[in-house]
């Protein structure tokens, strides 16, 4: 506050000398003395009022300067109309009004910029009582998030980084400064870098894999570490920082671009409901949980069968501090006495059913156990969301449900087909999301490969050939969302899943991204198909087709719409689960092949990618 006292009468004051040629005259004077203080005490009030003093000055923005500007123009509007009040129109120098408005804003910024400089660039004390001296830092991209990054590290003496440039695969940025450093090359210029550096940062948020894997072959060259930013789509809703700098990670890679949402269909679907979310303690479970809280649901139920699961996600979303109600149960959708009660006392609106057994080989030993948890669960929970007729279920479906080899997919189609027939009649709307394989889900490959390099190795592959369709758990759990809101009617939907990833390329990656070689430190051993395995999974059965969405990443599947009548389905599903019970996995193939005309166990050959689908991405 006396900072802006004093700069309220250097303004003041400088108006009435450039007014008067330097030589103000004895009336005038008097004048400039006698409004001082209400101009002082006008500027500091209204500062107070708009909330300026809660601005901190080492980081001044120019979001800051903005609300300087508009600050000062209440301040000179009001202390004006006063003048004008009580002295009228030619009772005070107009021209030092208008001057004193202009001269008041820059030195208030001025004074505001200063503070700033001094910490960013004078402000070492920090910095020299720290016994580790700061690394030289390369910064790899110079776009929106280059520039955040540099912006943090310039304004946080205590930093460990002192940067020392840019690279930047834009020819036209070559020589050009940021924040008052140069861009020094290109990523083919990195390994004949001159210039010292210890660190070398990818912010490069929005490359493609391709583009991260020459980023990454440059870096490794130089022998200096090297790490990453998260992508645009793990930032959503949170701001890049220092503090979100990490190692690079396989999902760097596979450069899937942002997901865009339509944040406020989401929000109508979303908002002020009651949700259920069936497998809340999974991978893409709790996922869900966490992105559904960004919409303010007024309650999220969440369904799990592990108790250390349920904690797990509860424990974290304490921390969160989210206005959302959080019902964590704890039972089987198995049972369904407990569904009934769940139902009966929470009323969901809303329910995403991702509770299901995924692993292929094992469920090819349990059959049993897949059919009373994917079908039957399925079954009793499709069953509720009717009787209690909540607004939308959607359905966790996977890609092997498409001309199933195994009983996993086999189990996920015919939960697709319970949710199509079902809908018919229904005042709900239910629908299901198909997708492929979800990076880093537990049990999934790359947890996997990476126990196996941590151990030394080797590297355990089915087969040299095998391909699968991979996305990260952030961008399958925000589009699963989004085909909530734009499915209905029973449809399937397909999510966009790029282009299939070769499973023997993804280990060695991960081998390199660990510092290591091949086939040299870690050997790559292949065993051979395991039970109900394919070699390709494909996205469309044979008679489906694809028709495009308002979504690019979201399509609807349509196959002529020849459902099983719900009674009837209803009739031969429970037929199934009653074969369950004698635990023949032959009875139970039988059964499900009568269900399922599609279902194939025998047809484990290589596959082809559906020319359909690549017609269209």
């Amino acid at each position: 506050m006396l900072v802006d006292a004093a700069t309220v009468a250097i303004s003041l004051y400088c108006a009435f000398l450039l007014r008067f040629d330097f030589s103000i005259p004895a009336e005038f004077q008097g004048l400039l003395v006698a409004w001082l203080p209400i101009f002082i005490l006008v500027q500091i009030t209204v500062f107070y009022l708009t909330g300026l003093y809660d601005h901190i000055w080492r980081f001044t923005s120019l979001f800051d300067l903005f609300a300087i500007i508009r600050s000062v123009s209440v301040t000179c509007a009001i202390s004006f109309l006063g003048i004008f009040f009580y002295m009228g129109v030619a009772g005070y120098p107009r021209t030092v009004l208008l001057l004193y408005f202009i001269l008041n804003i820059i030195v208030v910024c001025v004074s505001r910029i200063s503070v700033r400089i001094y910490f960013s660039h004078f402000h070492e004390d920090s910095a020299l009582r720290n016994p580790n001296p700061k690394k030289n830092l390369i910064l790899i991209g110079a776009g929106r998030t280059g520039e955040k990054i540099a912006r943090e590290i310039i304004s946080m003496p205590s930093a460990p980084f002192k940067i020392v440039g840019f690279i930047d695969d834009d020819p036209d940025k070559k020589g050009a400064r940021l924040h008052g450093y140069r861009v020094l090359g290109t990523t083919a210029d990195i390994p004949h870098l001159t210039i010292q550096f210890d660190e070398l940062l990818i912010t490069a948020s929005s490359a493609t894999g391709d583009q991260i894997r020459k980023i990454i072959d440059a870096c490794k060259s130089t022998g200096k570490r090297f790490k990453t930013v998260p992508s645009l789509m793990e930032l959503i809703d949170k701001d890049v920082s220092l503090a979100a700098i990490r190692d690079v990670s396989y999902i760097d890679l596979l450069g899937r671009e942002e997901v865009k949402l339509d944040m406020d269909s989401i929000e109508t679907l979303l908002h002020g409901k009651r949700v259920l979310i069936t497998g809340a303690g999974g991978s893409i479970g709790s996922e869900l949980v966490r992105q559904c809280l960004a919409f303010d649901p007024s309650e999220i139920i969440c369904l799990d069968s592990s108790e250390e699961k349920i904690f797990d996600i509860m424990t974290e979303i304490d921390i969160i501090k989210s206005k959302t109600v959080i019902k964590p149960v704890l039972g089987n959708i198995n049972q369904i006495n407990q569904l009934a009660k769940v139902f009966n006392e929470n009323r969901p609106q809303i329910i995403f059913h991702a509770a299901a057994y995924k692993h292929v080989p094992i469920q090819e030993i349990h059959p049993w156990t897949a059919v009373r948890t994917n079908v039957g669960g399925t079954l009793g929970i499709v069953e509720m969301a009717d009787k209690y007729q909540a607004e939308k279920f959607v359905l966790v479906s996977t890609d092997k449900a498409v001309n199933p080899v195994n009983i996993m997919g086999a189990t996920k189609r015919l939960a697709e087909k319970l949710i199509q027939s079902i809908n018919v009649n229904s005042n709900t709307q239910f629908l299901a999301v198909r997708f492929g394989n979800v990076m880093g889900s537990s049990g999934s490959a790359i947890p996997t490969f990476q126990k196996q390099i941590n151990s030394g190795g080797p590297v355990t592959i089915t087969h040299p050939e095998m391909t699968r369709y991979f996305m990260s758990l952030q961008e399958a759990s925000q589009l699963i969302l989004q085909s909530g809101a734009i499915g209905k009617d029973g449809e399937i939907i397909l999510l966009e899943m790029g282009k299939p990833i070769k499973i023997d390329q993804m280990a060695r990656d991960l081998i390199k991204l660990s510092g290591l070689e091949p086939e040299k430190d870690i050997p790559i051993v292949y065993s051979g198909l395991r039970p109900g395995e394919k070699l390709y999974e494909e996205l469309l059965s044979r008679d489906e087709n694809i028709i495009k969405t308002s979504h690019k990443k979201i399509m609807i599947l349509k196959d002529g719409n020849h459902y099983l009548q719900w009674e009837a389905l209803k009739s031969t599903v429970k037929d199934l689960l009653k074969i369950v019970e004698d635990l023949d996995p032959d009875k139970i193939q039988i059964k499900l092949k009568e269900l399922l005309p599609d279902y194939d166990p025998r047809s484990l050959l290589s596959v082809s990618r559906d020319d359909r689908f690549e017609s269209y991405t």
